[in-house]
Parts: structure tokens; C-alpha cells; sequence
């Protein structure tokens, strides 16, 4: 019996090793068990079902904003990763920007680079800088394979690091739980939940350092979060309710903003 403990221990502890994996700028390392390939699937599916149940802008200059500075955020993003010998991830990303009309404020990514903003966000943001914030941020999740690092964890925890083809097989409905909970997605998809305060500030540092490579004011990441720690109030917005802003975090982006312009 301890022997085939011993052997089991062994093997998920090899398991873990090999499926370790660092995160993009940051380089804090990570357990991600989930293929990108699967997941970037799973986050085509969901998104095609919030797009097809939502309403898109008719706004064609705020539309093509919205697309402009998602491509540029990816451009540097993609440019990153293959300048760290990271190319091979690139196959996982398709990515795609989307403007739907709703007075929510909201932004939210799925895998595979699959990003919606909302009509609401954009009456808070005075310039493409502060939309390129936000775009950076919500990439940056992406980028961080935050959801697969959440989702892996919780695997590991409740089915012991069962491989998602057979959980998708035989559990189909808890693995769709886990998919929702891992990227943040509340019973209604596109209604978001709060992801922890390390990915927050980790999303915040790493879009700033997109935005940045993307040719965008990075100063305009502290301008907008001061502005949204600002709002409060009873009726807060679902963006601020996912996304909170603090004074610690305004001023962790204050001295990332400088280094980068002493750079």
C-alpha cells in the first residue's frame, strides 16, 4: 500500500513539474494542466453564444476604435512572445474585439483572445489611451492564462488533475461550471466575477507594459483607474465590481509608469 502511494505521489508530483509554466513579463510561474488548444475551443464556443445573444454597436467609429486598439494590444503582445521564444503559443490565439451595445460598464476576455467591451465602458474613457487600459488589461488575462491557471487548480482539487477530454466526456456539466468559475463568469455568461487580487495586479502590469510597446500613454493607466476610484457610490459598476480599484493598486501602476518612462 505505501508503495503504490509512493508511486502515485510520484507520478502527480511529476505531473505538476511539467505542467508548470511561467507567465509572460511577469515570470512567476504557474500550474496550467489544460491544453491552450482546448481552452481557446471552450472560449470560442462561449463567446460565440454571448455575441449571438447580444446586440452589437451600431457605431461604426467607435466599433473600429475598439478593433484598432485591440490589434495594435495583440500586435505587441504576439511581438513579445515570439522575442521570448514563446512563438508556439501563438497557435492558441484567434483573436477577435467586440463592441456590444449596452449601457453596462463592463470588459471581459475569454480564451484564445476572444474580447468584448461594452457601449457603457466607453462613455468613462476620454481618449484611446484609456480604451488601450483596458484592452491591455483584459489581453493581459489572456496572455496570463489566468482562467486555465484557476481552472487547473480547481481540477486538481476536485478530480485530482483528471486530463479536460475526459471530464468533458464524463462530466460535462461540471466542467462547464469550472470553465464559467475559472474566467470569471457568473450563471449568465458575459455577467463577470472577480478574479484575485494577484491576477488583477499581475493584468495591470502586464497591459501596461503592452500598452506601452503598442505606442499608447502608459500614464493614462493611472489617470483612469483614479478616475473609476473615484466613482463608488451605491450604484457601482459591474466593471468596478470585477475589476476594484484601491489607492495600493493606483500607485503599484505609478511606479510602473515611471520605470517604464526612465527606460
Amino acid at each position: 500500500m505505501k508503495i503504490i502511494k509512493k508511486t502515485l505521489l510520484s507520478f502527480l508530483s511529476a505531473a505538476l513539474l511539467t505542467s508548470c509554466a511561467s507567465v509572460p513579463i511577469t515570470g512567476r510561474r504557474q500550474l496550467t494542466l489544460i491544453p491552450g488548444s482546448q481552452l481557446a475551443a471552450l472560449g470560442e464556443s462561449s463567446y460565440k453564444e454571448v455575441i449571438s445573444g447580444s446586440r452589437l454597436s451600431d457605431d461604426k467609429e467607435q466599433t473600429a476604435m475598439i478593433e484598432r486598439v485591440g490589434r495594435r494590444i495583440a500586435d505587441a503582445a504576439e511581438t513579445f512572445m515570439i522575442e521570448s521564444g514563446r512563438r508556439s503559443e501563438l497557435s492558441n490565439y484567434h483573436w477577435e474585439f467586440k463592441l456590444i451595445k449596452d449601457d453596462t460598464v463592463n470588459a471581459w476576455a475569454m480564451p484564445g483572445g476572444k474580447i468584448a467591451f461594452y457601449t457603457g465602458i466607453l462613455r468613462l474613457m476620454d481618449s484611446e489611451d484609456e480604451v488601450a487600459v483596458v484592452m491591455g488589461h483584459e489581453v493581459a488575462h489572456v496572455l496570463a492564462n489566468h482562467g486555465n491557471e484557476r481552472m487547473s487548480q480547481s481540477i486538481l482539487a476536485d478530480f485530482g488533475g483528471m486530463a479536460l477530454s475526459r471530464l468533458l466526456d464524463e462530466k460535462p456539466d461540471e466542467t462547464k461550471n469550472l470553465f464559467m468559475a475559472a474566467y470569471g463568469l457568473g450563471a449568465t455568461i458575459g455577467v463577470m466575477l472577480p478574479y484575485s487580487r494577484r491576477h488583477e495586479y499581475e493584468a495591470d502590469e502586464i497591459g501596461i507594459h503592452l500598452m506601452h510597446m503598442a505606442g499608447y500613454d502608459a500614464q493614462a493607466a493611472v489617470s483612469f483607474w483614479e478616475k473609476m476610484d473615484n466613482l463608488g457610490g451605491a450604484s457601482i459598476p459591474e466593471f468596478l465590481s470585477t475589476h476594484p480599484s484601491s489607492r495600493s493598486r493606483i500607485e503599484r501602476m505609478k511606479k510602473q509608469v515611471s520605470a517604464l518612462k526612465a527606460e
